[in-house]
């Protein structure tokens, strides 16, 4: 009976751990969405196209590159959520989430760039990604997502 206990309370211990560090990393993902959501609503009055082609409007201004990038590292839940469906196949929801904040809070970083610069638009918007650490380290990895375009002021159009 003692036996039965102990095995009880160690994989009970190892369970709640990795409950408590899946909850703690939702809490946290949600929380960055939130806040990146709040940015971009704030920064509504940049429009972003990747049309390379610059409308040729009198007294339009070039105000150069802008750029902005964003790594999020993974957690160890999220790559023991993945390695288990590998097991099984599918989607890969754990890292979509984190490809997916990473864009916006790369895209969110440029039209902050470029709303201080006095731009009211941004064309040939163009991402790139790479995985930073992971398999070749055995660690827990990351997604670094870089946005970059240029800005323009159109005549008669004030960034908000």
């Amino acid at each position: 009976m003692g036996e039965l206990l102990g095995f009880v309370l160690q994989w009970g211990i190892v369970l709640g751990l990795l409950a408590f560090g899946f909850g703690i990393g939702r809490y946290r993902e949600h929380r960055h969405l939130r806040a990146i959501a709040a940015h971009e609503s704030e920064l509504q009055g940049v429009g972003i196209t990747n049309h390379r082609r610059i409308p040729r409007i009198r007294g339009t201004a070039c105000l150069g590159l802008v750029t902005g990038s964003a790594v999020v590292a993974t957690d160890y839940f999220k790559v023991f959520a993945s390695s288990l469906q590998n097991l099984f196949g599918g989607e890969m929801r754990e890292y979509e989430t984190l490809v997916t904040r990473a864009r916006r809070e790369a895209l969110v970083r440029m039209l902050d760039e470029a709303h201080r610069k006095g731009a009211n638009a941004i064309y040939n918007v163009r991402l790139e990604t790479s995985t930073v650490g992971g398999q070749q380290q055995k660690k827990s990895g990351g997604v670094e997502v870089l946005a970059y375009g240029t800005a323009l002021k159109f005549p008669g159009a004030t960034p908000r």
